[in-house]
C-alpha cells in the first residue's frame, strides 16, 4: 500500500477543515416560529365559545318571545304551548333581533 506523503495530509486537512466549516449548523438547521401558539389557540377557542352562546341566546330569545307573544299557543288546549311549534317559530324577522333585544333587555319585563 501507498503511503501518503505529510504535505498531502495537511492538504487534504485544510480542505475537510473547509468543508466542516461550511456545513449546516444542526442547532439552527430547523426554523422557528416565534407565533405564541398558546395565545392564538386560546383566542380563537374563546370566538367559538362566543359564537356558541351567541347561538343559544339567540335560540332562547326565539323561544322567549314566542311565549310572551302567544304565538304557540296549543288550539286545542288553549292553555298549553304546542312544543312543536315553540322549535320551529321564527318569533321576529332577524336572529340578530333576537341578540341584540336579549344583550339590551338585561333584567325582566315588568
Amino acid at each position: 500500500m501507498k503511503e501518503i506523503s505529510k504535505e498531502r495530509k495537511d492538504a487534504e486537512g485544510k480542505v475537510m477543515h473547509i468543508y466542516k466549516e461550511s456545513a449546516p449548523a444542526i442547532e439552527n438547521l430547523y426554523e422557528f416560529s416565534y407565533i405564541n401558539h398558546i395565545a392564538w389557540t386560546t383566542a380563537v377557542l374563546l370566538l367559538g365559545l362566543v359564537i356558541w352562546l351567541s347561538a343559544a341566546l339567540v335560540n332562547a330569545e326565539n323561544q322567549r318571545n314566542a311565549l310572551m307573544t302567544r304565538q304557540c299557543q296549543d288550539k286545542v288546549f288553549p292553555t298549553e304551548v304546542d312544543k312543536k311549534c315553540l322549535r320551529m317559530v321564527d318569533s321576529r324577522e332577524h336572529w340578530w333581533q333576537h341578540l341584540h333585544y336579549a344583550l339590551t333587555h338585561t333584567s325582566p319585563e315588568v
